[in-house]
């Protein structure tokens, strides 16, 4: 007599295993950052507003410039699942505007696009660069722009593309418009000068405010120009730093967003200044961007509020 198929192994072989319970969406997480002049009610109007809207604020900060009786503010909240940013910012206009208020609503699930530039110093570049690839700087990277070819092999590793825009006195003008294509095209919302070494005209330094960061070394104004490592080390300068601002045209002056330094000693050899240098300058740059694209910089006139 033949064997009778067991039609409960059958069953269970035909009927896939149930699929595991779908992941809860994120819970929709924004910034609100805002300044204004210092009057009565700004926080209580503010916060309540996120509350009529379902927000539950995880942290805020807030500080006073009385010299300029000048209010600034950042608070960080949830929402509710499906919250819009667009809804946000249209609820929110009628408060700023009675407060005459400047202010930004920022969707932290959407990572700022950022362009990078750099010239033929590239520790700022890969340090950069190996933060963005291990997922420590939540940015994302559509550009590369250089005025020389040192580094396309290093972008092509991080499958980014490399525009090479060579500069003369001859050439100047019209790369500066190909950078401006660039940016715009890309959708960028920061630039950021990694050891680029060109001086940006006027016009195009005013055309992104607050959106351009660079670094430099500390020992501006005592060493300007060529080898200003070589000259502090002739010097026998006791600290290395590093300075990380905004762009403006006024050069190497614009808002400072971070700074650190580094002790050094007579037994170091100016080599070895160069190479604490741009040890300090990466980080101070790393640290920058972070902070800008958590919206912890507020512009304050030619000065910075950080919240931290």
């Amino acid at each position: 007599m033949p064997d009778t198929p067991n039609t409960s192994q059958q069953a269970s072989a035909a009927t896939p295993a149930p699929l595991p319970a779908a992941r809860a969406a994120a819970t929709p997480f924004f910034v609100l950052t805002l300044s204004c002049p210092d009057i009565k009610g700004i926080v209580h109007a503010t916060t309540g507003f996120l509350l009529e809207f379902g927000g539950n604020i995880i942290d805020s900060a807030q500080f006073r410039d009385p010299g300029l009786n000048r209010f600034f503010m950042r608070i960080g909240f949830e929402a509710a699942l499906g919250t819009q940013a667009a809804d946000l910012r249209s609820g929110f206009a009628a408060i700023a505007e009675r407060f005459a208020m400047d202010w930004n609503l920022h969707d932290m699930a959407v990572k700022p696009r950022v362009v990078l530039m750099v010239s033929r110093f590239g520790h700022c570049l890969n340090d950069l660069l190996f933060r963005y690839g291990t997922g420590t700087l939540p940015i994302e990277i559509p550009a590369i722009i250089s005025n020389h070819r040192d580094f396309y092999r290093l972008a092509a590793s991080y499958d980014i593309p490399f525009h090479h825009l060579p500069v003369t006195a001859a050439t100047k003008e019209a790369q500066e418009r190909h950078l401006v294509d660039i940016v715009e095209r890309e959708r960028a919302d920061l630039v950021v000068l990694a050891r680029y070494m060109q001086v940006l005209s006027n016009e195009l330094c005013q055309r992104f405010p607050g959106r351009m960061i660079n670094i430099h070394h500390s020992f501006l104004p005592s060493f300007k120009g060529a080898r200003p490592y070589h000259q502090a080390y002739a010097r026998g300068v006791k600290l290395v730093g590093a300075t990380a601002h905004y762009v403006t045209p006024d050069l190497d002056e614009g808002p400072i967003i971070e700074q650190d330094v580094l002790r050094v000693d007579h037994s170091l050899s100016a080599d070895d200044l160069v190479a604490a240098g741009r040890d300090v300058e990466a980080v101070v740059l790393a640290r920058a961007l972070k902070l800008h694209i958590e919206n912890r910089v507020l512009l304050n006139g030619n000065k910075t509020v950080v919240f931290r």
